[in-house]
């Protein structure tokens, strides 16, 4: 997988009470990027209703680095961290940043995720489909 980018423009109501944005915002924004790129990959929401299988989050580890403000421009980006063999493997790794106007990281997230099969309730190893939509 290349990296992939988006632009966010950080809204007023993404802020809290110290005018900065709130720590479950960064969350959304990062779960927005991740919907954007696997839906320009083919596999949105059409395809998890086809298929009945879907991307899980399993783990997150979130880093604040830098303040976020009203109407700051940020780059989302999303990469793959691949740190074992992928033969057989359920669960994976992918790293996202929030890049501030000057390039700093201001937000930094790696999760840990997987593809779920809605039929079984169960986590399954990728489908071809789904390592394409993942960059696996």
């Amino acid at each position: 997988m290349s990296r992939f980018e988006t632009k966010v423009l950080i809204r007023e109501t993404h802020l809290d009470l110290f005018g900065h944005v709130n720590n479950a915002t960064y969350m959304q924004i990062f779960e927005d990027a991740r919907w954007d790129y696997i839906t320009k990959n083919g596999y949105g929401i059409p395809q998890i209703l086809l298929y009945k299988k879907g991307p899980v989050m399993l783990e997150c580890q979130i880093r604040f680095l830098k303040e976020l403000h009203a109407r700051d421009e940020i780059t989302v980006t999303l990469e793959q961290v691949f740190t074992e063999s992928k033969a057989h493997q359920k669960v994976f790794k992918l790293r996202q940043q929030m890049i501030n106007a000057q390039g700093e990281v201001a937000c930094e997230a790696t999760y840990s995720y997987g593809l779920f099969d809605t039929q079984t309730r169960r986590l399954i190893e990728p489908t071809p489909e789904w390592k394409i939509a993942m960059g696996i």
